[in-house]
C-alpha cells in the first residue's frame, strides 16, 4: 500500500511496485510482438527480390534496393490519383456515416419515441441475415445504377448497425435531465443533438470515425465489383492490381510464354512488392491513429463502468 512519509511524499510499496513492474513488463512484450512483424515488412520492401527469395524475411534490410518503390511508383500520376480518391472517399464517407449514425442513434435512445423497439429490432435483423451479394449487386448496378460510379463505393459502407450500437450505448447514458434542460431552454430536437449531446460523445465519435475511416481506407471488394474506369480505382484496389498483374507475368516467365532472357522471374519484385504495398498504404492511417488513441480506449469499453 501506498503512505506518505514526513515530507509529504508518497511511499509506494512492494507490492504496488511489483505489480507495475510486472505490467510494464507485459505491456512492453505485447508493444515488441506487434512492432516486429512491421519492422520485418519495412525491412523487407527495401530488400532485393532475389534476397528474400534465397533468405526469406529478416529484421535486417538485405541487399538494398529500392525496386520494389520504382514499380509501386512506376507512374506517379496514377498512385497519387488512387490516393486522392481514397483520402476524398475516406473523408466524406466518414463524416456522412457519422452524421447519420449519431442522429439514429439519438432518435433510438430516447425514451419518448414511440416506435424506437420496433426499429432497433429492424436494425438488429440485419445483422442476422443479409439479402446475398447477388441481390446486392443487381440492387447497385441496375436498380441504382451505380456501375462506376463513386457512390458504389461511398454507399456500402457509409453506414454499420455495429457501429450504431456502439454511439447508441453511449447516448443512453448521457441522463435525460440534460435534454430536459435543453427543452427548457428552448432547444429543438436538431440543436439539443449538436450542442448538447454532441459535445458530450467526443471518445464515441472518435471510436466510430476511425471504425468508418479504417473501413474507407482498405476496401478494395467493392471497386472491384463495380468500378471498371482506372481512373476511379481507389488505393487500395489499384495496389491489388499491381500484384495480381506481376504474379501473372510471372508465370507467364516460368511457362515460358515469355522470353526469359529478357527478365528472370526471380527478380520480379513480388514479395518485396507487397511489403512496400503495405507500407505505402499503412503509413497514412497510421498517422492517423495517434489523433484520436485517447479517446480510442475510452469510446471501445463503452458500459463497461456506469456510476
Amino acid at each position: 500500500m501506498s503512505k506518505r512519509n514526513h515530507l509529504g511524499k508518497v511511499k509506494t510499496g512492494k507490492d504496488v511496485v511489483a505489480l507495475n513492474i510486472i505490467a510494464y513488463t507485459f505491456c512492453g512484450v505485447m508493444a515488441l510482438m506487434c512492432l516486429v512483424p512491421f519492422l520485418m515488412i519495412l525491412a523487407g520492401s527495401f530488400s532485393s527480390e532475389t534476397a528474400i527469395t534465397q533468405n526469406g524475411f529478416s529484421l535486417w534490410v538485405q541487399d538494398f534496393s529500392f525496386e520494389a518503390y520504382k514499380t509501386v511508383f512506376r507512374d506517379p500520376s496514377v498512385v497519387f490519383k488512387a490516393y486522392g480518391v481514397t483520402i476524398c472517399l475516406t473523408a466524406f464517407g466518414t463524416i456522412v456515416g457519422l452524421l447519420l449514425q449519431t442522429m439514429t442513434a439519438y432518435v433510438l435512445s430516447r425514451k419518448d419515441f414511440e416506435w424506437r423497439n420496433g426499429f432497433s429490432f429492424f436494425f438488429y435483423f440485419t445483422t442476422l441475415f443479409s439479402g446475398g451479394l447477388v441481390p446486392t449487386f443487381v440492387l447497385y448496378t441496375q436498380t441504382l445504377n451505380l456501375q462506376d460510379n463513386y457512390l458504389a463505393l461511398l454507399l456500402p459502407l457509409v453506414f454499420s448497425v455495429y457501429n450504431l450500437l456502439i454511439m447508441k450505448s453511449y447516448i443512453t447514458a448521457i441522463p435525460d435531465s440534460l435534454i430536459d434542460a435543453a427543452k427548457i431552454d428552448g432547444c429543438g430536437e436538431v440543436r439539443t443533438l449538436f450542442q448538447v449531446i454532441m459535445p458530450l460523445i467526443q471518445p464515441a465519435l472518435a471510436t466510430v470515425g476511425l471504425f468508418i475511416a479504417l473501413a474507407y481506407w482498405n476496401d478494395w471488394y467493392n471497386a472491384m465489383l463495380y468500378i471498371k474506369s482506372e481512373d476511379k480505382y481507389p488505393l487500395q484496389y489499384f495496389l491489388y492490381q499491381q500484384v495480381n498483374n506481376i504474379e501473372a507475368y510471372k508465370k507467364l516467365i516460368s511457362n515460358n510464354a515469355v522470353n526469359s532472357s529478357v527478365v528472370s522471374a526471380m527478380s520480379l519484385p513480388t514479395q518485396t512488392l507487397k511489403m512496400a504495398l503495405t507500407i505505402v498504404v499503412t503509413g497514412p492511417i497510421i498517422l492517423a491513429f495517434p489523433m484520436v488513441q485517447k479517446y480510442f480506449v475510452q469510446g471501445i469499453t463503452i458500459g463497461a463502468v456506469k456510476g
